[in-house]
């Protein structure tokens, strides 16, 4: 059976097509963001861990608790800043490169192109910040609520 198309329903029923692709790399980007906020969170805990005497001494020394979770937040951000950094400046080489995928409903070829935006590279730093942030948090609070005297101790 043969049917007509306008040129748009034609190219809207090719993007179709392409749906699985998109709902596999967003499942993917979900899967490596948390992976990627478990990693910041990791990383945070062991540079509590390790700076517990230097927390000890802030505290001793009159700083808050806001000012040190403060400062243990803005040292999450920017690892997570430089991450995205790095992330995009390692999507840039793709920039322009061009592959395809067979349609087997129609046995049509689906091309598509890779275009890397300004819009999408700032979304990109954006999100990292957001995860680092949130992986970033739950240490930095913990290391401002340490009570002054166990920390002396421990260090």
């Amino acid at each position: 059976h043969l049917k007509a198309l306008t040129e748009q329903a034609y190219y809207a029923e090719q993007t179709k097509a392409a749906a699985p692709i998109k709902v596999l790399g967003s499942f993917m980007a979900v899967v490596m963001a948390i992976g990627a906020s478990f990693a910041v969170m990791n990383t945070m805990y062991a540079a509590v861990a390790r700076r517990s005497r230097e927390i000890g001494i802030l505290r001793v020394l009159g700083f808050r608790p806001g000012s040190i979770l403060l400062s243990f937040l803005t040292e999450s951000l920017l690892l997570a800043l430089v991450g995205g950094v790095v992330g995009c400046l390692l999507a840039l080489p793709i920039h322009g490169l061009s592959t395809g995928t067979t349609n087997f409903r129609t046995f049509s070829e689906v091309s598509f192109a890779f275009r890397i935006t300004p819009d999408l590279l700032l979304g990109g730093l954006a999100f990292s910040l957001v995860m680092g942030g949130l992986g970033g948090f739950l240490p930095a609070r913990l290391a401002s609520r340490q009570p002054m005297i166990e920390t002396l101790r421990e260090g």
